[in-house]
């Protein structure tokens, strides 16, 4: 076959390494999981240790890791010496398996066990009960809230049933800090296959013909951007990863650096060829030490194997990469602002043009992608641009990846065909509403997106029908909110968000959007009128058109989308001086109920203000006047005395 031919090539050239020992111990390694993920091994209830060779896969994503993963790794390493079956099984931790509600998450190869919510506590039992005996620990497997019935198998879940991982194809089934396993699953064949047998402008010609567009927002076609960056002549070029991911309730980018960072070294030295360019540069926020930790070990790795340095893999080509941090500023997520802190400036945006492929890092062409666009390009390159292009629409082709968060049943990272509706993703994979509660909207594009509501469920997620209906694809930021949100609120909590995060550079998003959200302010502290909701409307506008960058022209999409989908809302909090979702505080009154209030005397105890009076066992009244609307008295009341209105 090509990768076998292409595995012989890499072998010769490398004489440093027995890179085909490397392969063969390395698929010998993931065959098991293979194996499992095609259901050829299906022994459920008869591992027999000696006879078969175990594998034990810890999810090692930071969401995970904090809910006490590494423990459990290290707590199975431990019981696996202790019952001395070291040689027949093997602890791995991967990245992050998505299902971030169920975790932490344990799964056995080859019989594909998938255990959820899993405890150091549990680990003995899963030693004795399931490795050694060859049963499953029943409570710790997934129960389908529709059928109620058990499923220990993730390719029976609703979660994973209808993705399609290929940005995600290596999370949560390779160890990231083992180059072997990436080699294994064809890493670095794509690079070995551009380097030898394609030039530069050929490689371009593939990623053009993918249709892949950006996965950072702008959703610019990729292949377009690297022939801008090819086709000026420098002496000097810079590849940039953008890694800055900034957007609340996102961590898509986080977790494939996690989970697969070799693919994001492998697609820069790549586009490092394409575009001539001999550096790369990661441009990190210091807020993510484990990806920052396993970026540097792929580095090293790939270093060590010739795969990055001089003369990659025998040929002329060089190419390094360096990794520089970012303070966590939301603006320097825009290329330009990016660079500049880069260069050690103030993180500001500039005007394009020039755009930073003619004039970029310290003035020189430089070509910028975020994580999820680079995690595609080796995959694009192994299997062919018709093979991505037919997956996706017509204009948005290939699969995105969300992050999956608010109001619903399944929390987690997913990644699905460009085409997908939002009902698909909202009811099918994230299982639903929390609490059987009623769908309200769904947030996506982070703070420069916009709130879609039940009648927008069935439209196709790709980068234009989510602009069309107000929103944008934005990095992959998907929040769910259900009745008991207030979106007057949500979209104050976001210009919020914004308002914090400009650089200032502009007027436009410096004073136009710190006006809105004063407005706001007024608006759920009851003090709004009809006139402000004009105001809101026509000065979004205004911010929209005028403003310098990205960041600036989006952010009133928050206000303006639920102006437009909850004007409703807006209108009982300036008129009405209410609050459906009593989500306001000042526009809430709390009372007590005499009927139900037996004078207990513990709301009177823990009020901060004083402001409720009564005899012990006789009903109690509160004091608007005082009353600071904290909620206390709700939170310790027995007898649900307390309404609030």
């Amino acid at each position: 076959s090509r990768f076998r031919r292409e595995k012989i090539n890499i072998m010769k050239i490398l004489s440093t390494h027995d890179l085909q020992a490397i392969m063969q111990r390395a698929e010998n390694a993931l065959r098991l999981r293979e194996q499992s993920n095609k259901k050829i091994a299906e022994k459920s209830c008869g591992l027999t240790i000696g006879t078969d060779h175990l594998q034990i896969l810890v999810c090692g994503g930071t969401g995970c890791t904090a809910s006490s993963g590494h423990l459990i790794a290290e707590h199975l390493q431990k019981a696996l010496e202790q019952y001395n079956i070291v040689h027949q099984v093997e602890v791995i931790t991967t990245g992050c398996f998505g299902f971030c509600e169920k975790g932490p998450i344990v799964k056995i190869i080859p019989d594909n066990t998938f255990y959820i919510r899993v405890t150091p506590e549990d680990v003995d039992e899963i030693i004795t009960k399931h490795i050694i005996n060859g049963h499953r620990v029943e409570r710790l497997l997934y129960i389908d809230p529709k059928t109620e019935r058990v499923v220990s198998d993730s390719k029976h879940m609703d979660f994973y049933r209808k993705q399609q991982r290929i940005a995600l194809r290596n999370c949560g089934f390779i160890n990231p800090e083992n180059i072997e396993e990436y080699i294994a699953r064809h890493g670095y064949l794509a690079l070995a296959d551009s380097l030898l047998h394609k030039q530069p402008i050929d490689v371009i010609g593939v990623i053009k013909r993918s249709g892949l567009r950006g996965r950072g927002g702008g959703g610019f076609p990729t292949g377009l951007k690297w022939e801008s960056a090819h086709k000026q002549a420098a002496d000097t070029k810079y590849v940039v990863c953008n890694a800055d991911e900034g957007d609340p309730g996102a961590f898509m980018d986080r977790s494939i650096m996690e989970g697969d960072p070799h693919s994001i070294v492998e697609a820069m030295t790549i586009c490092g060829y394409a575009i001539g360019s001999r550096q790369g540069l990661v441009y990190i926020r210091a807020e993510y030490p484990l990806a920052i930790q396993r970026l540097k070990t792929a580095i090293a790795q790939a270093r060590e194997y010739g795969l990055l340095g001089e003369r990659i893999l025998g040929t002329d080509f060089c190419f390094d990469i360096e990794i520089r941090y970012g303070a966590g500023a939301f603006v320097c997520g825009e290329e330009t602002a990016l660079i500049h802190s880069m260069e050690g400036n103030r993180g500001e945006p500039t005007l394009k043009p020039p755009f930073p492929a003619e004039a970029g890092y310290l003035g020189k062409p430089t070509n910028v992608n975020n994580v999820e666009t680079l995690a595609n390009i080796p995959i694009i390159l192994t299997k062919g641009a018709e093979w991505f292009s037919s997956i996706g629409t017509e204009r948005s082709k290939g699969t995105k990846v969300f992050a999956l968060a608010g109001k619903i049943n399944n929390v987690g990272l997913i990644e699905v065909p460009m085409g997908t509706t939002l009902r698909e993703v909202i009811y099918d994979i994230g299982g639903g509403i929390k609490g059987g509660k009623k769908f309200k909207a769904v947030q996506t594009g982070g703070p420069s997106g916009g709130c879609l509501t039940e009648k927008h469920l069935d439209t196709p997620i790709d980068f234009d029908n989510l602009l069309a209906a107000g929103s944008m694809m934005g990095s992959g930021g998907m929040i769910v909110m259900d009745e008991d949100d207030c979106m007057v609120s949500v979209a104050r909590f976001y210009l919020d968000f914004t308002v914090e995060e400009s650089c200032g550079k502009c007027t436009p998003c410096r004073i136009g959007n710190k006006r809105l959200l004063e407005i706001l302010n007024r608006i759920t502290q009851g003090c709004g009128t009809e006139k402000d909701l004009e105001t809101l409307s026509t000065l979004g506008h205004v911010i929209k058109d005028t403003a310098l960058c990205g960041l600036g022209q989006t952010s009133p999409n928050p206000v303006l989308s639920t102006l437009n989908n909850f004007y409703d809302e807006y209108l009982e909090h300036v008129k009405d001086k209410t609050c459906r979702s009593k989500q306001c505080k000042a526009l809430l009154t709390y009372s007590i109920n005499p009927e139900k209030c037996i004078g207990c005397h513990l709301c009177f105890k823990h009020c901060p203000a004083d402001a409720i009076i009564g005899d012990v066992r006789k009903p109690h009244v509160i004091d608007p006047n005082k009353c600071i609307k904290c909620g206390m008295c709700m939170a310790r009341c027995k007898f649900k005395a307390i309404n609030v209105c």
